[in-house]
């Protein structure tokens, strides 16, 4: 339907021109350079590749499809539950992240705190006092302090713009402890030692990339009583103004005195511990090299999945199905789970045949294929049908019999049917 020209100018709108735009710049709140309510990591983690780890584990974990779902008697999948709770986790957790983001930012807390909290910051009723209750928005908090029924969680609030203390109860926040914690988190643990070992590495660096020249200058003469040691420091000196005032960084010295430089490199063994610290967290976590740089086989990668996604998958929707969802919801088969694609680590090459044994199989149909490939579904009634394709579609009774008279076939006894 055509919008006239008048309407159109009565109610366009346009940011930069708009007769409102003084309401927008009255009072927003506080202002930062930088998003304060994302998660930054501990000191001493960004400068490591233990920061690429978490990353690369929390990427992997959010994109695998986290939702509220129905499941039968026998616990298999049935539908997807249209709730608010599923928003949350498939489309916007809060104003600030979508649902994706949401899970990735567990994964990071997680990984990197060791036990993070899913706070419900919003809500239709006080969920303080009741257990029936909508969830309207998930935050990520940090657990500050620990007591008998409840925790002390460091949330992000969106109305004022900066992190608050809360004391909440533990039945309504969803408490996610780190599968990989006596790994990752325990003070003498592999990753740990690798973020020391790393540290004390970086520190020699920098101290090697200094200005500081580490000279010793031998000097003619003995150095044993106050007048020689003034003639020193004066020699000194000298040498340094010279290195200083000269445009290439020359000095002269003397015939008799010679000078001896220490910043030469000093083997150690950091570069090696480092290696085997970075190959056995690797092992322990389920990863491989091949894994971290994107060169890894369906095989690595499936066992990547089993053995390290799949645990804090298993440890964020367990906390979250035994906080967010009550008996009776339980009971009727609601529960959140995770499903992964598991297409995505196939090669085109190998679609095709994969296509040709579901069908066949009575599987998954055509438009359900068409939709994993990326196409669009073909608006036809057998494209929906679970049937194989390569044999005939079977006939009905009906037809059956009109099909025997036709051919007037005989009976064992050799009567015409």
């Amino acid at each position: 339907m055509a919008v006239a020209f008048g309407d159109r100018l009565k109610h366009a709108w346009n940011a930069f021109t708009g007769r409102d735009i003084h309401q927008y710049v009255r009072d927003l709140g506080t202002s930062y350079s930088y998003r304060p309510d994302l998660h930054r990591f501990n000191l001493g983690i960004e400068r490591s590749i233990v920061a690429s780890i978490y990353t690369k584990l929390a990427m992997d974990v959010a994109a695998v499809r986290v939702f509220h779902a129905r499941m039968d008697e026998n616990g298999r999948y049935l539908e997807e539950i249209p709730s608010s709770l599923d928003k949350c986790l498939t489309l916007e957790a809060n104003i600030d992240q979508s649902g994706r983001a949401f899970i990735q930012d567990v994964a990071a807390s997680m990984f990197d705190e060791g036990c993070v909290a899913i706070v419900p910051v919003e809500a239709d009723v006080d969920i303080r006092y009741t257990d029936s209750y909508k969830i309207l928005k998930l935050r990520v908090g940090k657990i500050m302090e620990w007591y008998p029924k409840y925790v002390r969680v460091s949330v992000y609030d969106e109305h004022k713009g900066e992190k608050q203390d809360l004391v909440l109860p533990k039945r309504v926040c969803a408490i996610v402890e780190n599968p990989f914690y006596s790994i990752m988190n325990e003070p003498n643990s592999i990753l740990q030692r690798l973020v020391h070992k790393m540290n004390q590495l970086d520190s020699i660096d920098d101290r090697l990339a200094s200005n500081k020249l580490d000279l010793i200058i031998q000097l003619p003469y003995v150095v044993r009583n106050k007048l020689k040691e003034d003639q020193a420091e004066t020699r000194r000196k000298q040498i340094e103004m010279q290195l200083v005032d000269s445009k290439y960084g020359i000095a002269y010295i003397d015939g008799t005195e010679r000078i001896t430089q220490l910043n030469r490199p000093v083997e150690n063994t950091l570069t090696s511990q480092v290696e085997y610290l970075t190959s056995m967290l690797f092992n322990q976590l389920g990863m491989t090299q091949a894994v971290f740089d994107g060169t890894a086989d369906e095989a690595a990668m499936l066992n990547y999945y089993n053995r390290s996604i799949e645990p804090c998958l298993a440890a964020i929707t367990d906390a979250m199905n035994r906080t967010f969802l009550t008996q009776t919801a339980r009971t009727q088969g609601q529960k959140i789970i995770y499903l992964r694609d598991p297409f995505k680590l196939v090669p085109v090459n190998q679609i095709a045949d994969i296509a040709d044994k579901f069908t066949r199989n009575e599987i998954l149909s055509s438009n359900e294929l068409r939709a994993i490939v990326g196409y669009k579904p073909v608006d036809t009634p057998e494209a929906n049908e679970l049937r194989n394709k390569n044999l005939n579609k079977e006939d009905s009774g009906e037809a059956a019999v009109t099909k025997v008279i036709e051919k007037g076939e005989e009976d064992q006894n050799g009567r015409t049917v």
